[in-house]
C-alpha cells in the first residue's frame, strides 16, 4: 500500500486487512483501551476497520496504519476524521498506538504530520483532537503539538457518558508554530 504521509522515522498509509493482528495488539489491549473503557472484541476491530476503510472511499481521510520505518511495522494508528460535535462537524486528528511503542514521540510527530497535511493540503481552517478528559497522555500529545482547550464536551458510547475535552489548533497557529518546529513531513504522490 502506498504511503500517503512520511515523517523522519514513520510513514502513514490506508489500513488493510493484512493490518489485522496489528489492529488486535492495539484495539484488544484494556489497557490501550482504557479511554473507550473496553478491550474492543474481534467484531468490534473488524468494524472499526471497515469504517476507516469507508472514510478513506467517502471522505479520502480516515486513520491511517501508521508505520515505523527501521521496522517496516505498524505500530498504532493516526489520521484525520470528521466528527459531531454538539451540533457541528469538525476536523478531528486522532491517535492511538500500541502501547509497546509510548513514550517516543511517535504520537506526536504523527499528528503533527496530519495537522500538516489538513492545514496544506485540505485547506482546513482548524483541527481538533476529541480526547477523553481522563486520558493525560492523549492531552499532552495536543498540547506539544500547540493545541489549545476550548471546552468540554459528554461523548455517550458504550452505554456511559463521557466527558471530553476539545483541543484545537487554528490555521494560523499552525503556520506561527510550524516555522518553529523541525519536524518535516512530506505528501507521498
Amino acid at each position: 500500500m502506498k504511503p500517503i504521509l512520511e515523517t523522519a522515522r514513520l510513514f502513514l498509509r490506508e489500513m488493510e486487512e493484512t493490518d489485522w493482528t496489528s489492529l488486535q495488539m492495539i484495539h484488544g489491549d484494556p489497557v490501550t483501551m482504557a479511554a473507550y473503557e473496553h478491550a474492543f472484541s474481534e467484531d468490534e476491530i473488524y468494524q472499526w476497520l471497515q469504517k476507516n476503510q469507508q472514510r478513506y472511499k467517502q471522505d479520502g481521510i480516515g486513520l491511517w496504519a501508521v508505520i515505523l520505518k527501521d521496522r517496516n511495522e505498524m505500530i498504532g494508528e493516526c489520521g484525520l476524521t470528521w466528527q459531531p460535535v454538539e451540533n457541528r462537524r469538525v476536523l478531528e486528528v486522532g491517535y492511538l498506538f500500541n502501547r509497546n511503542f509510548w513514550h517516543h514521540g511517535y504520537a506526536t510527530e504523527a499528528a503533527w504530520a496530519c495537522c500538516d497535511f489538513a492545514f496544506t493540503e485540505l485547506g482546513a481552517e482548524e483541527v481538533y483532537s476529541i480526547i477523553r478528559d481522563s486520558n493525560e497522555a492523549s492531552r499532552k500529545v495536543a498540547l506539544r503539538n500547540g493545541m489549545q482547550k476550548q471546552g468540554q464536551w459528554i461523548k455517550y458510547y458504550y452505554g456511559l457518558q463521557m466527558p471530553h475535552d476539545l483541543f484545537r489548533i487554528t490555521k494560523e497557529q499552525w503556520q506561527k508554530r510550524n516555522k518553529l518546529k523541525k519536524m518535516v513531513y512530506k505528501t507521498v504522490k
